[in-house]
């Protein structure tokens, strides 16, 4: 990614603009889903290493590659490149608009891979109908077959087949009552996994006997593969109590539809185990790899930062919690900074990691990176050079193009002049219109990647 794809008159008039963006371009690029594919996945002859393992081709009736997320198309490229005429067939789900220019010139393989999009974060038809094609391509695999997996980030949505007697409308209902709550992400997954067939370990033991071996991207705080996109080949340690009381800690047992109710309910007996894949031989041949997350892109920003001249320092990669909470208390560090020099001399650059949630309580416009920027906006009001950026690595954040936002201490000042009340903007969760209004969105566009978010604390 290119420094010249995120706009904002904030960075754009700053002295510092050109550089704080290709600090940015950095942590994106870092964490580039084909490359990590390409780090992971080799191939010499008739043998195909993938991270430790290796396997000879020979031996192998079919390989087939499939998976999810918004990094799917080019985790799927790198891969079929390697593949080649090994490929048997291949299906993918993105998000939609995530479907990347493939590279060039197209390998005939490309011919057997076939992407679809799907809707995110609510899963649709799309994603029911991809979830079914994928059961059919695993069917009948034997123990010398082998089935690659590329998974990333907005994979429990792209990727949906309800347990019976549960609908999609069910899941779509109860998915946008999760969403506007506040529920964390491990939170979500845990009622996704009871609900879904191939979540929770699902796609595992759709393909065994066949090898599985799958390539993640991590989007989730601590990378627990269990929680990545529902983990669909780990298994699941969540129980049918998890998920209910998961409804009853954020209200939602009379949102939550009657049909889902009941499924949770029955399954509750108290008997299951807490680690229910134990002797479950459907995981012998399956090898989970983490290719990619959070804390590589913040160390590339880390060290992006010390070439330009900024003190750097990686504050976390767990940030999590309130949006506006995590908002006012990474400005009062970078307010600290510009006044006190401290913990960090100016020019300095502080990074968070990690991702925050948001509980609706109004009915504006936006997303967790944006609702954090805005809940900064009156504790830098006069501040002289600093800027505070709230970046969503995937280039979409909440149910809006943007990316994120910037906050400068001119902000809260420019806003006043065009009769804008942070406050008012942030009690009715509608960030995106008062960053539009400054210009100061970030817009890069879908960056085919996801690993969480991005806080940057610029002083100089």
């Amino acid at each position: 990614m290119q420094a010249n794809q995120f706009f904002s008159t904030s960075l754009l008039q700053s002295r510092q603009g050109a550089t704080i963006t290709q600090i940015l371009a950095a942590g994106i690029t870092s964490v580039d889903p084909a490359a990590a594919v390409a780090r992971y996945l080799r191939r010499e002859g008739n043998t195909l290493q993938v991270g430790e393992r290796r396997f000879d081709l020979t031996t192998l009736d079919h390989i087939l590659l499939v998976g999810a997320g918004k990094a799917g198309a080019p985790m799927a490229y790198a891969a079929a490149q390697v593949l080649d005429e090994q490929l048997s067939a291949g299906l993918v789900v993105v998000k939609d608009g995530h479907l990347a220019e493939p590279p060039q010139p197209t390998p005939p393989c490309f011919a057997r891979l076939h992407l679809v999009e799907a809707g995110h974060p609510v899963p649709d038809e799309r994603g029911v109908a991809a979830a079914q094609a994928m059961v059919d391509l695993l069917a009948k695999l034997t123990e010398r077959d082998l089935v690659l997996a590329v998974i990333s980030g907005g994979g429990s949505a792209l990727l949906t087949l309800p347990v019976p007697g549960v609908s999609l409308t069910d899941l779509q209902q109860l998915t946008a009552a999760l969403l506007a709550c506040g529920a964390t992400i491990g939170e979500i997954n845990t009622l996704r996994k009871q609900l879904d067939q191939l979540k929770g370990g699902g796609l595992a033991r759709m393909a065994a006997p066949a090898t599985l071996v799958t390539l993640i991207l991590s989007d989730v705080v601590g990378n627990p593969l269990e929680i990545i996109a529902s983990g669909p080949t780990v298994p699941d340690p969540t129980t049918a109590a998890d998920a209910l009381a998961i409804l009853e800690r954020y209200d939602l047992v009379e949102q939550t539809p009657p049909a889902i109710l009941a499924y949770l309910q029955s399954r509750n007996t108290g008997t299951r185990s807490p680690e229910p894949a134990l002797g479950d031989q459907s995981f012998a041949r399956v090898t989970n790899l983490l290719v990619g997350d959070n804390r590589q892109a913040a160390l590339a920003v880390l060290e992006t930062a010390r070439q330009a001249g900024f003190a750097p320092l990686l504050l976390t990669t767990s940030l999590e919690g309130e949006a506006r909470e995590a908002g006012r208390m990474l400005a009062a560090i970078l307010r600290e900074i510009a006044l006190s020099g401290n913990p960090l001399p100016r020019p300095a650059c502080l990074i968070a990691g990690g991702e925050t949630t948001v509980t609706l309580r109004g009915n504006g416009r936006g997303g967790r990176n944006q609702e954090l920027a805005l809940a900064a906006v009156n504790a830098l009001d006069g501040l002289s050079n600093v800027a505070l950026i709230a970046l969503a690595t995937d280039g979409g954040d909440g149910p809006t193009e943007a990316a994120g936002a910037v906050v400068t201490g001119a902000t809260a000042g420019r806003a006043r002049a065009l009769g804008l009340d942070p406050d008012a903007f942030l009690a009715n969760n509608d960030a995106y219109h008062f960053f539009h209004a400054l210009d100061d969105l970030l817009l890069t566009g879908p960056t085919s990647t996801n690993v969480n978010d991005l806080t940057l604390l610029f002083a100089w």
